[in-house]
């Protein structure tokens, strides 16, 4: 019994810290990623016509031209702007597998097995759900990314949290709830295909994994 709670005691800690390296990883990512987006986000709507009046137009050259204007006109921190939701949206992953594990616990309380369909179905599930309870925070992110907007004159970092929570409150007052959801069923179509068949894939290296490993332990005895 003792010997049992020692493997289940070092099976958790190893799970903590393998969660710990892989948040540290996922923000040091977000970190060194953003500016690429948020000249990435720029060049795409330079050009644009928007109606709305509040949103500054912009002219870059290309990517080392918008790295030069940006720093000049905006300070080096611009290039941080929505860090803080990008960070938010790694819960994004941990939702979606959550989900995806409870459907598939659910269903195999039902049959022994899954069958690819099953799969597809509950990673394409677990993914679309996710995407729906975070999708807000790319709305936010997206806006800070730009910048360009006579909601912020001053120019100042749009990277803090205090300034998400702005812009959802305006967002939400201006243009309702549905304001933070415009552009979700391109975000939907763009996300969940591909979830489902990475699930898909998943399980069948996993099964091939434990067939594989199965079998050479069939051929030592």
């Amino acid at each position: 019994m003792r010997f049992l709670k020692g493997v289940a005691n070092v099976l958790a800690q190893s799970t903590l810290d393998s969660e710990a390296l892989e948040g540290l990883f996922l923000k040091r990512t977000v970190l060194l990623t953003t500016p690429l987006w948020v000249v990435n986000t720029r060049l795409k709507l330079q050009g644009a016509k928007f109606r709305n009046e509040d949103i500054v137009p912009m002219n870059y050259k290309g990517i080392i031209d918008a790295f030069h204007q940006i720093i000049r006109d905006e300070g080096i921190s611009a290039l941080w702007n929505g860090t803080v939701p990008s960070l938010l949206l790694v819960f994004n992953l941990a939702i979606q597998f959550m989900f995806y594990e409870g459907l598939k616990w659910q269903l195999l309380k039902k049959q022994m097995k899954l069958s690819s369909l099953d799969v597809f179905i509950i990673g394409a599930v677990a993914k679309a759900t996710a995407t729906r309870l975070t999708y807000p925070m790319h709305t936010v992110q997206s806006i800070l990314r730009f910048g360009h907007h006579r909601l912020n004159p001053e120019n100042r970092t749009l990277g803090n949290l205090w300034n998400t929570l702005y812009l959802l409150h305006e967002r939400v007052r201006r243009f309702g709830i549905l304001g933070l959801y415009k552009g979700l069923e391109a975000k939907l179509l763009q996300t969940v295909l591909t979830a489902a068949l990475m699930f898909l894939v998943y399980e069948k290296l996993t099964a091939a994994t434990f067939t594989v490993v199965g079998l050479k332990r069939a051929h030592k005895h």
